[in-house]
């Protein structure tokens, strides 16, 4: 069975072709700029085999439907095709952020499904992209099975005491507010990669996943459940993020609008785009944030030390609600390649059963691996995600059921 996963954003278009008998991925790109004045589209052809060849073109993308067709083009190409037409795609995966109450597992795309996701839009206005890309596949695929892979799947199993706000309750029963979380294909998948690491059954594992990249999120999974997670209604909620400040105190926008004189909207994006690293110390790359504090940067260092007590405190919090927990699962673009990070966000921890070793956690393998001492009571590991083949494999199982 050959699956397209497809996750479409408000400008970019990103997409993986996977041979799912051996989980090899035959191609792998992205459209950028969307709709701007020129765009771009990137491809690797058996990205296995040649890792360094990519095809780059630069070209008017004016939307979703012509990147799509794009995209299709490069697929079935003579130059860096990997199939020779379109019927040699079994089925869609298609990644969307927000599925509201509405969804609690993968579903197969008809008319309700879409103005089902359709009316969620107020929910994650920035992701209606996700719809666009549906819709044009569902043109171009209309023979195929097209399946919609939600990122706040695996949170619905929190119960009402972890996703309820103590805010009036027509609040909830009238506009749907509530904690959502997001992030929930990569803490799905490094949940069963760990409890697979452990020799565990899912149902048998108890995790503290981070997910720690650009965007952030922890989750508490009991018995395999997700049962809290620091993402909320939206995105901006949870641990300081590169440009998102994560968990303030909500009277900072009454605040900032009267003495800034700045709308509802202006402090919105403040927030999501301003704050963070990037507010601490102008940098939103954790990177550019080592770089600059080996130069001795004051900013950058305490920007470095408020990222890390997020994470630590939060690991605390989360094993207060677990009780207990077999591991504690470093994932994304931070945590599986920041060793500074992880070890910073583990410091002090032994009393709490988690002995980090420094040797193991700055030593880079592929793969899953162990980065905590072998007399840890809770073990700490390193899990690379792969939301794309999360994608794939729920795609295939309700395909194939």
């Amino acid at each position: 069975m050959h699956i397209l996963v497809i996750n479409s954003g408000s400008s970019s278009l990103k997409y993986q072709l996977i041979d799912m008998a051996d989980d090899r991925v035959m191609a792998l790109g992205v459209i950028e700029r969307i709709g701007e004045e020129m765009g771009s589209i990137t491809q690797k052809s058996n990205p296995d085999k040649w890792p360094d060849a990519k095809s780059v073109e630069h070209r008017v993308i004016p939307n979703h439907k012509a990147a799509m067709g794009l995209m299709v083009d490069k697929l079935i190409g003579e130059d860096w095709g990997v199939i020779d037409s379109l019927t040699d795609i079994d089925a869609v995966g298609h990644r969307v952020v927000q599925g509201g109450e509405s969804f609690s597992a993968p579903v197969l795309v008809d008319a309700d499904v879409v103005e089902t996701i359709r009316d969620n839009i107020p929910l994650a206005p920035l992701h209606a992209a996700n719809l666009a890309g549906i819709e044009v596949a569902l043109e171009l695929f209309p023979n195929t099975p097209n399946v919609t892979v939600f990122d706040t799947e695996f949170h619905q199993t929190m119960p009402p005491k972890a996703y309820l706000y103590p805010v009036p309750m027509d609040l909830y029963t009238d506009l749907k507010i509530r904690k959502y979380g997001f992030h929930g294909t990569s803490h799905k998948y490094v949940t069963r990669e760990a409890a697979a690491f452990l020799g565990k059954p899912v149902g048998e594992t108890d995790l503290i996943t981070a997910h720690l990249g650009n965007g952030c999120s922890m989750a508490a999974v009991k018995r395999g459940r997700c049962v809290d997670t620091t993402m909320g209604l939206t995105p901006l909620a949870g641990l300081m993020m590169g440009t998102r400040s994560g968990d303030v105190d909500p009277a900072l926008f009454p605040f900032i609008a009267q003495h800034r004189k700045m709308s509802v909207v202006e402090v919105d994006t403040l927030l999501n785009k301003q704050s963070g690293l990037l507010g601490i110390c102008g940098l939103n790359d954790m990177r550019d944030v080592h770089a600059a504090r080996k130069r001795g940067d004051e900013q950058a260092q305490l920007a470095f030390e408020m990222f890390a007590y997020r994470v630590k405190a939060r690991i605390g919090a989360y094993l207060a609600v677990l009780g207990r927990a077999d591991a504690v699962v470093f994932t994304a673009g931070i945590g599986e390649n920041d060793d500074a990070v992880r070890a910073a966000a583990c410091e002090g921890l032994e009393g709490l059963g988690i002995k980090l070793s420094p040797e193991r956690n700055t030593t880079r393998e592929p793969g899953v691996r162990r980065i905590s001492t072998d007399d840890s009571p809770v073990a700490v590991l390193v899990v690379p995600t792969n939301e794309e083949m999360e994608i794939a494999h729920a795609t295939q199982a309700l395909v194939e059921a």
